[in-house]
């Protein structure tokens, strides 16, 4: 436990980086404070005996000045300690959200499956705002409440050894009764977190799915679906905080117990003559500074059992270290668009847990070659092609690219030579333009055309006000289905790659788009190799061969005439389409 709690503090620590300046002069700032408070009712004490009691008028100015002057520096300390205190937390918080962001940036699919995205979001939120406010009241209040503390008690001490004796008692059975408090609501704030995931999880799935939830009529369901994980948040917050409460009436039993001990003790030292007044009055001032300040080391650790939790959460994404990485003399050229899986077996879990997703898949694709795909929903046909790029690693066998296993490129060469267009289709908010250029950022207009008259795009874009220059609300949803396909397949193909994969991406289109796209590629993109996995079979029969999918293996291979004779699955679909065809003429 203790390795794990050091382990986590390092790698918090090293995100202080160019805050470490600020991270330092606050606590000193933060001692010089405490300094001047504790010593102001040592002279406010002087003060009254000497120039009160004793009568002495220039006592009176002499202490006073310098009560006033100590009152000054005290002010000046601590604004200039709240201002580090925030510089250092807020640039804390910043680098913890730039740190866990970038390396989130390098996870692979692998590791982005761990984590849902809604928990990922609440790592970057609420999770870090948590351990900004935490590392604000470490740095600042956790450094001056027990300084206060400590002097206070020497001062006291000082003032009077039998008087001040009368607190270590309560103060010890205080941080007792703190330390079980805190035990006990720890492990409540680590569910709290995890149910904080299940709430965004909730929100973003309903305001990005809005359209549909509005079509079904499903907005009581969805309600009462967001009520759920938001009780569960509220009744996890309530026992917790159920249980901190307690600090509370501890903490006032305390303090108002050792007034009455202190007013009653206090009284017959004065009365017997061993105390005089200033010092009585100096010793109250102490012992509530002391209470006070041990009631904000309370809250301070209630802070940090609030802030544990999330400070887990963060150093497991800032530590997460992506499954695949980059060889270390990796390759920078990709020689062509050949394809060759040798033997290959795939699963998801890479311990090797679970069943083989794909088996023993050998097939070997020629460079320029235009191969279909096709196969029933679960046949594996998506995780074939993403084998390619290595968005996932093979489990099993060798999947060579140019000749080269894929393993050996570096990422960006052959995600560079790989252009795909995944079956869900993103598009981000900005112009065509913009979003085009993703697939090469000094792109020309011209090139950026070209491309979208080889996707079928140009003729819809050339009917906006605006054309190229047309607003893209975020998630695409100012155009239709179909239009979001073309412009996708228009960027990938702006990178111009060695091997261009459409992941069912021209399914929104209608049979006479699709076939002049494919029509397109083969005259304009002859050498690149193109992979087409299509759902129907008029957008792979052209094709120079077509794979059947069928449980993760390769069930045929041939063309399409070949396939119509010999594969009993692929003459299925083509005839129940074809038949399909027929009656909605």
């Amino acid at each position: 436990m203790k390795e794990r709690n050091d382990f986590m503090l390092k790698t918090l620590a090293a995100q202080i980086k160019q805050y470490k300046k600020s991270t330092i002069l606050t606590p000193i700032f933060a001692a010089l404070e405490v300094v001047m408070e504790v010593l102001i009712p040592m002279a406010m004490a002087r003060l009254v005996k000497y120039g009160i009691e004793g009568g002495d008028t220039g006592a009176i100015y002499r202490y006073g000045f310098l009560m006033m002057a100590m009152a000054m520096l005290s002010l000046v300390f601590g604004s200039v300690c709240a201002h580090t205190a925030s510089h250092a937390s807020t640039g804390f918080a910043a680098n913890l959200r730039d740190g866990m962001y970038r390396n989130i940036q390098r996870f692979s699919f692998a590791n982005i499956d761990k984590y849902s995205t809604a928990g990922l979001v609440t790592r970057m939120t609420t999770d870090v705002t948590n351990v900004q406010n935490a590392f604000q009241m470490i740095t600042r209040i956790a450094v001056r409440s027990p300084l206060t503390l400590i002097f206070s008690m020497i001062a006291a001490f000082l003032i009077n050894p039998e008087l001040a004796g009368v607190f270590l008692i309560p103060l010890v059975l205080l941080g007792v009764v703190l330390g079980l408090i805190i035990k006990r609501a720890t492990h409540l704030f680590d569910q709290v977190f995890k149910k904080y995931d299940d709430l965004n999880a909730s929100v973003q799935e309903n305001v990005s799915g809005i359209r549909v939830v509005k079509a079904f009529v499903r907005e009581d369901f969805e309600d009462k679906k967001f009520g759920k994980a938001a009780t569960n948040v509220y009744n996890l917050f309530v026992k917790a905080e159920r249980i901190i409460a307690f600090n509370s009436p501890v903490m006032m039993l305390t303090i108002y117990g050792s007034v009455m001990a202190l007013s009653w003790l206090g009284a017959s030292l004065v009365t017997g003559g061993s105390l005089d007044v200033g010092d009585l009055t100096a010793m109250f001032t102490y012992v509530m500074n002391m209470l006070m300040n041990l009631m904000m080391l309370s809250m301070i650790f209630v802070m940090l059992t609030m802030s544990a939790a999330s400070a887990r959460r963060i150093v497991e994404v800032l530590n997460e270290e992506p499954s695949l990485s980059n060889p270390e003399q990796p390759l920078e050229t990709v020689k062509d668009g050949s394809i060759d899986f040798n033997h290959v077996m795939f699963k998801y879990h890479a311990d090797g847990h679970g069943d083989p997703i794909l088996n023993d898949v050998d097939l070997h694709i020629k460079s320029g070659e235009t191969v279909g795909i096709i196969g029933g929903t679960g046949s594996s046909k998506s995780s074939l092609v993403q084998l390619i790029p290595r968005l996932y690693n093979v489990s099993s066998g060798q999947l060579l690219l140019g000749g080269v296993d894929v393993r050996k490129y570096d990422f960006d060469v052959l995600r560079n030579a790989v252009a795909m267009v995944l079956q869900k289709n993103e598009l981000f908010s900005g112009t065509i333009k913009e979003n085009l250029r993703w697939g090469n950022e000094n792109a020309t207009d011209e090139e950026i055309e070209e491309a979208c008259r080889l996707a079928c795009a140009d003729e819809f874009i050339q009917s906006f006000p605006d054309k190229y220059d047309t607003y893209i609300e975020q998630g695409g949803t100012n155009v239709s289905g179909g239009q979001k396909q073309r412009l996708c397949i228009a960027r990938a193909l702006l990178k111009k790659p060695k091997v261009l994969i459409l992941d069912d991406s021209t399914s929104a289109v209608d049979t006479k788009t699709d076939a002049s796209i494919q029509k397109s590629f083969a005259e304009f993109i002859p050498n690149t190799t193109k992979i087409i996995i299509a759902q129907r079979v008029s957008s792979v029969q052209h094709a120079d061969r077509i794979v059947v999918m069928d449980d993760g293996k390769i069930a045929a291979c041939g063309t399409h005439d070949e396939l119509l004779k010999t594969c009993d699955i692929y003459r299925e679909v083509y005839e129940s389409q074809k038949k399909g065809d027929s009656d909605h003429e």
